[in-house]
């Protein structure tokens, strides 16, 4: 028998042997949570009714869930977080995909990763974006999160790419987010955010115009991983995203960007 593959098989085997100290130490968590209705970029992800046309309630729950791993200290990690949803015909599952790494520099973590948005049903949707953000803590100021997406597939969550047939690329679209939170007690503390998404050019040229959401609220720890939050969600540009709830031709209309009172109760193991 030729010694070719075994010679092949040794650079695999040193690569295995040098990645067993970071997989000892891995670091497993888990995440699961119960929504009254999921929102992503202040846009509702629950928004087909069985005639597909646009539902208009308010309670619209999900349910999410998730598992990460970090490779002890050594800053790298992965994981999956997964959400009930139906705005994409055929599908009602959202599956995020995701790597990347964080360090300190001083006072400030940083973190940069990839995360692909996958929809097994239609995969029109799928997208995937590059990722960078900065977080600082001030224990008188509260913690503010800096966090930019930019989109490097042509397909952007249906609004245009190749699966869509358009012809057009959701490429460079991007997202800016700026959160904070701060302790108002030992249990309780207030979480507000901003952010913009500015549209590729092509789906501008579609009628989709950028935009910008935001929230507002506040969370209870119950200790034990165990919180509930409570928060105004939402965006504006809303006429220019509203979809028919009828198929008649005066139908109402209703937007995603609609703002809403959400709560949600999440466990961390």
């Amino acid at each position: 028998m030729t010694p070719f593959p075994v010679f092949r098989a040794l650079p695999l085997a040193a690569a295995l042997c040098a990645a067993l100290p970071l997989l000892a130490h891995a670091q497993f968590t888990g995440n699961l949570a119960l929504t009254s209705n999921y929102k992503f970029r202040g846009q509702d992800q629950d928004m087909l009714r069985s005639n597909q046309f646009a539902k208009t309630g308010a309670f619209k729950p999900a349910v999410q869930g998730g598992v990460d791993y970090a490779f002890g200290d050594s800053g790298w990690y992965i994981g999956s977080w997964n959400a009930s949803v139906n705005w994409l015909r055929g599908n009602r599952l959202e599956s995020d995909l995701y790597g990347g790494y964080k360090w300190k520099a001083g006072a400030t973590d940083l973190d940069v990763g990839a995360l692909a948005y996958l929809y097994p049903g239609n995969r029109s949707g799928n997208t995937t974006e590059l990722y960078a953000s900065a977080t600082h803590a001030d224990e008188a100021l509260g913690t503010f999160t800096l966090k930019y997406s930019h989109t490097v597939s042509d397909d952007y969550f249906g609004y245009a790419g190749a699966r869509t047939g358009s012809g057009l690329s959701g490429r460079n679209t991007g997202y800016v987010n700026l959160a904070y939170s701060h302790a108002l007690g030992a249990q309780l503390s207030l979480k507000a955010a901003i952010g913009y998404t500015r549209m590729a050019g092509d789906i501008r040229r579609l009628g989709w115009p950028s935009y910008v959401d935001y929230q507002v609220g506040a969370a209870y720890d119950f200790g034990g991983g165990l919180s509930l939050t409570g928060a105004l969600q939402g965006a504006n540009r809303q006429a220019a995203y509203a979809a028919a709830t009828g198929p008649a031709a005066d139908a109402a209309r209703y937007s995603p960007n609609k703002g809403r009172l959400i709560v949600t109760l999440a466990q961390v193991f």
